[in-house]
């Protein structure tokens, strides 16, 4: 009967598992429940990344690879005995603190990073440093769980549009670029994000350590493929944005677009990756029965034997210390959370010298986007010699899930909005500066600034470390987003126009916390 064998199968599987072994595996694998019900939240969190962005699909195959890297020392790992290790707390403190930089901050990335670290200091904590050193590449391979590389979309996007452009010239098509728009005789092109390449790099880059680990034992050529792993995407990226835009020359914008989404979804990154596995083959220098541990290097080291020496514990009792530290930071992560500072009930755009308020029309509706604000103000004023400024503030009683001022999506550019990014722009007083473009033709230029606390700045992580700050201290400030912007085309450019309307304005501290009311 199903219910009888189910025991039996189980006794079958003890059975096969060496004796040393089976009372710290019994017990990682319990710590490992433990890790994915205790944050399921960020486990749930990354696995619909995995699923739903194309950018991370190929995360969906890390855990089976991370099961082949441990069945492939299997062997080595039998002869070693596992054993708890208590300084390994330390490793498993830093993880959780990590998540807590996450959690108060609202960084998913800090979550996210935290909670595969943790599941890796799980294991010196609980089977001891040797095994650890033996298993050291598998656990490093767990970042590739992450779900990192947002933040490389727009420099890869300027990237590939300089390689574009410079391909366009070479083959003889005439052609103006502007930030990420090239402008040609069959019409404008943009580097959108999913063009900027940034998937096609995080997978070679995670295929590149993978198999400089298998397939090599110098480390020269190890270098030389990741090399290769980080170049070549990024110019084949160039090379087929500039494919797109010679072959619409000939047949058109739609059909060239078209045919670049299919090419480049299933069959670019196939051969480009096989062209790099084809140049490094006859390089690869591992012998096929190699062990992948040398177990007389570990049993020989005096610094493994010394931490060994140091630190052995008790399985049950580092289970327990590993629960009491993650209840802790999950407490004092949620009381962050709740922090409040206390607000105005409500707030007004200021008089301004010098500028008067108009009605709020552009030609093209731009509304940046401040999720979870406690107040909103968006206003236009007028300088009488036929030129505006719009403002944007945004005033958050305390920063947190689903109220980030600098969180993703939030800010001057306009997800799924006629407006798109086109290059970084300067901005004075630290600001941070961003040309957008709608309808390919109509320019924005916006600068934007964080005030919280003292702090003054246009760079989200610069905001972000000002946030940590106060939650780790259980203190509430409030956060408050000014984004100054200004068309193009009309009266003098939108650059003098916001630098006037900021010398009206007098000290740009002072006048955002006028604004918020804490002054």
């Amino acid at each position: 009967m199903p219910s009888a064998a189910f025991p039996t199968a189980l006794r079958e599987l003890r059975a096969r598992i060496p004796g040393p072994w089976r009372t710290p595996l019994m017990t990682l694998v319990a710590a490992w429940l433990v890790l994915l019900v205790g944050f399921a939240s960020d486990w749930g969190a990354m696995a619909r990344q995995w699923w739903d962005i194309s950018t991370y699909n190929h995360m969906l195959l890390i855990p089976p690879v991370e099961v082949w890297l441990v069945w492939q020392r299997r062997s080595q790992l039998a002869r070693l005995a596992p054993a708890a290790w208590w300084p390994g707390l330390v490793l498993v403190a830093g993880a959780a603190f990590v998540w807590l930089l996450g959690g108060v901050s609202g960084l998913d990335l800090a979550r996210q990073a935290g909670v595969v670290a943790l599941l890796g200091a799980c294991v010196p904590l609980l089977l001891g440093p040797r095994v650890t050193m033996a298993l050291c590449f598998p656990l490093f391979y767990l970042v590739f769980m992450v779900p990192f590389g947002e933040e490389l979309v727009k420099p890869l996007q300027m990237v590939t549009a300089e390689i574009t452009i410079a391909l366009t010239r070479a083959s003889g098509i005439p052609a103006v670029i502007e930030g990420v728009f090239i402008d040609t005789p069959a019409g404008l092109f943009k580097v959108a994000e999913a063009c900027s390449g940034v998937k096609f790099l995080i997978a070679m880059v995670a295929f590149g350590i993978l198999a400089a680990n298998v397939c090599f034992v110098r480390w020269g050529r190890r270098l030389v493929l990741l090399g290769a792993c980080v170049v070549v995407p990024i110019l084949a990226n160039g090379l087929r944005a500039w494919g797109t835009i010679y072959a619409a020359q000939q047949v058109g914008i739609e059909v060239a677009a078209g045919f670049d989404h299919i090419v480049y979804g299933w069959i670019f990154f196939a051969v480009v990756l096989g062209l790099v596995i084809a140049g490094a083959w006859r390089f690869f220098d591992r012998p096929l029965e190699a062990p992948m541990v040398d177990l007389e290097e570990l049993a020989r080291s005096p610094v493994l034997a010394k931490l060994e020496a140091i630190g052995r514990g008790r399985s049950l009792m580092a289970v327990l210390a590993l629960c009491g530290l993650l209840m802790g930071v999950k407490a004092w992560a949620w009381s962050g959370d709740q922090l409040a500072a206390p607000l105005p009930a409500q707030i007004a755009l200021p008089e301004v010298p010098g500028w008067h308020r108009v009605d709020y029309t552009p030609e093209v509706w731009w509304e940046p986007r401040a999720q979870g604000a406690d107040h909103r103000l968006l206003g236009r004023y007028a300088d009488g010699k036929g030129g505006t400024v719009d403002v944007f503030i945004a005033l958050y009683s305390g920063q947190g899930e689903g109220r980030e001022a600098g969180g993703f999506g939030q800010g001057a550019v306009m997800p799924d909005s006629p407006w798109a990014w086109s290059e970084p722009a300067a901005a004075p007083q630290g600001g941070h500066g961003e040309r957008l473009v709608a309808h390919g033709q109509l320019e924005r230029l916006a600068m934007t600034w964080y005030r919280n606390g003292d702090l003054l700045s246009g760079s989200n992580a610069r905001l972000k470390l000002a946030v940590i700050e106060d939650q780790l201290v259980l203190r509430a400030q409030p956060t408050l987003t000014l984004i100054l912007s200004a068309e193009e085309g009309e009266g003098d450019r939108a650059r003098q126009r916001i630098g006037h309307f900021l010398e009206a304005t007098g000290d740009l501290s002072l006048w955002m916390d006028a604004v918020a009311g804490v002054r």
